[in-house]
């Protein structure tokens, strides 16, 4: 299926790795030019090049790299695209690590920083990117979250309560930016593979003789109770999200899809 995305324009962050990495391939692979931002120089460098290989035109990527939650960061990346591509037609607000921690654990620098990351940042994203894509006749804007967003467990908190302000803002801002034909969605992330967790694993993998990265997922799925017994893959979200910000997915506009092989309690 053709999804539309031939010679559109995106912006993900976080897109150096995992689903804001995999989402960049999709919409490149589609005829899509993509900007990926994401702090780390050398990760980003080594995704763009993935990228670029892989959709057989490295000048279809720039990467981009910044600090989302500086104030000033948001205008530069979006000037910086405009310069690049001429425009701007689909922002992914991707960036943001997961923080769970009973509510008397978490101090006022893991309420700001988590909030500046995954809510402010996005806020200015959506800022600088709506005349952009006004002036286009339109455009898409992903949202991703997670599923405590929509049902917050004990320990769950600053992200819970951060991923639950992503997806007010996303049905807000669908209502008020449809009539320019501005679509905004978000997809509610359960367990996918990603550095993140990998990062996690380290240490066991190191002093676990035997242990592998793939015996970890297993029982990571396993532990969470995944109906679907495994974790999902950084591509299978990638797809999705490169889906909402298509031309086939026109008459969809403020709705939180949930990625998690089944794991949410609600629809």
């Amino acid at each position: 299926m053709d999804l539309g995305l031939g010679g559109k324009v995106a912006i993900i962050t976080g897109g150096s790795e995992g689903i804001g990495k995999a989402a960049a391939l999709r919409i490149a692979a589609e005829g899509g030019r993509v900007a990926i931002v994401a702090r780390r120089p050398d990760v980003l460098a080594a995704a763009a090049e993935e990228i670029g290989r892989a959709a057989g035109n490295r000048d279809s990527v720039l990467a981009l790299q910044a600090d989302v939650t500086e104030a000033a960061a948001p205008g530069r990346v979006v000037e910086a695209v405009r310069g690049r591509f001429g425009g701007l037609d689909i922002l992914v607000n991707n960036a943001g690590t997961s923080m769970a921690k009973p509510f008397d654990a978490v101090s006022d620098a893991d309420w700001r920083s988590d909030f500046d990351l995954k809510l402010w940042s996005a806020i200015g994203l959506v800022r600088a990117a709506i005349p952009e894509m006004r002036r286009r006749g339109g455009g898409r804007i992903v949202n991703v979250t997670n599923l405590a967003g929509r049902t917050p467990g004990a320990s769950s908190m600053p992200t819970s309560v951060s991923r639950a302000a992503g997806i007010a803002i996303t049905k807000a801002l669908s209502k008020d930016l449809a009539k320019d034909n501005i679509l905004v969605n978000t997809v509610c992330i359960g367990l996918i593979k990603s550095g993140q967790h990998e990062r996690r694993f380290a240490p066991r993998l190191k002093s676990e003789q035997g242990l592998t990265q793939d015996l970890l997922y297993a029982e990571l799925a396993k532990q969470r109770g995944v109906p679907l017994g495994r974790v999902g893959e950084a591509a299978e979200a990638g797809d999705v999200i490169a889906f909402l910000a298509s031309a086939r997915a026109s008459y969809l506009t403020g709705i939180a899809v949930n990625i998690d092989g089944g794991t949410s309690a609600v629809v």
